[in-house]
């Protein structure tokens, strides 16, 4: 009976043991095995396939040569002006602009302009806060109280306004307003970084590297920064659409990218005088930030609870 026994409990034991994973693995399990979250996937990666191969600038540049469509089925900037405000047809499946301009070819290559935006504007912000709120959270005292008190002065005004005003102060432009939408992004990213690495720190790991000597500036970045990646990789994520929908308000104000550049939020402001008489000009651009916006939302979502330590798979 008693090697009956063993043998059943040696059976169960095989069968329950594993191989050892890691967080960042049994994230990812996590994650393909969220439905929403693969579905926001998956709308991004269309959407980052259309702006890649919107045309084949990446081998025309370094060639020399003006770049010619690949997925755009015409010019962005040809002009048509006896067809404009052509409804879709066979020809044109989004139809023309208010200018004769192919909607289709203009969507596709907006692509590439929010997403720059979106994610550039996040990575500066990303750099830029978490180095800050590493060192404010890090060093504490004075340096901690000056720190946060400049960011909560920061966030004290609306971000849309500090936005308008630095772009205003810049100039309008693409990458002015790139570098607007990061600048009123530093803060959030500052204060979850500090508040990462206040926890962090106080940890027994980082304790045993500051009793054995190790520098404060490898243990800021060897030792705690790694393990304050996580809030910062879902607010990133959540926040890259925050910032293509603040990039298509500063466009369709006028203080984003400038005509003819194709870029979703300027579409819409120059075509809101079409709205009832050719509502395509202004339907499909709109779709198309809302599709965007709401694949960073799922990805993001199904982030946070993949990441989340509690539902680790045991």
């Amino acid at each position: 009976m008693s090697v009956t026994i063993a043998e059943t409990t040696a059976e169960s034991f095989r069968f329950r043991t594993r191989e050892p994973t890691s967080l960042w693995r049994d994230a990812w399990y996590r994650l393909l095995h969220n439905k929403l979250a693969v579905v926001g996937m998956i709308i991004l990666a269309l959407f980052l396939l259309m702006a890649l191969f919107a045309d084949d600038a990446i081998i025309a540049v370094p060639l020399g040569r003006e770049p010619r469509p690949l997925l755009a089925p015409y010019d962005p900037y040809e002009q048509e002006l006896i067809r404009r405000r052509e409804p879709p047809s066979r020809e044109h499946l989004l139809g023309l602009d208010e200018t004769g301009r192919d909607m289709l070819s203009r969507v596709i290559h907006g692509a590439r302009a929010s997403l720059q935006v979106g994610l550039g504007s996040v990575s500066f912000a990303i750099v830029i806060g978490a180095l800050v709120g590493a060192i404010s959270g890090f060093l504490g005292r004075w340096v901690d109280n000056l720190v946060m008190r400049l960011m909560d002065i920061m966030l004290a005004f609306p971000s849309m306004l500090l936005a308008i005003a630095i772009v205003s102060i810049l100039g309008p432009g693409l990458m002015n307003m790139l570098y607007a939408i990061a600048i009123v992004s530093i803060p959030i990213y500052a204060r979850i970084v500090r508040a990462s690495v206040l926890s962090v720190k106080e940890q027994d790991y980082v304790l045993a590297a500051r009793c054995i000597g190790v520098p404060p500036t490898r243990m800021l970045f060897r030792n705690i920064l790694p393990n304050c990646l996580t809030p910062l990789i879902v607010q990133g994520t959540l926040g890259i659409a925050t910032a293509i929908l603040d990039a298509a308000g500063l466009s369709f104000l006028g203080l984003g990218a400038q005509p003819p550049k194709a870029e979703w939020g300027a579409m819409l402001g120059q075509g809101r005088g079409s709205v009832f008489t050719a509502p395509h000009i202004v339907i499909f651009p709109g779709i198309a930030i809302m599709l965007t916006v709401l694949g960073f939302n799922l990805l993001g979502d199904g982030l946070r609870d993949s990441l989340d330590p509690r539902l680790r798979i045991d």
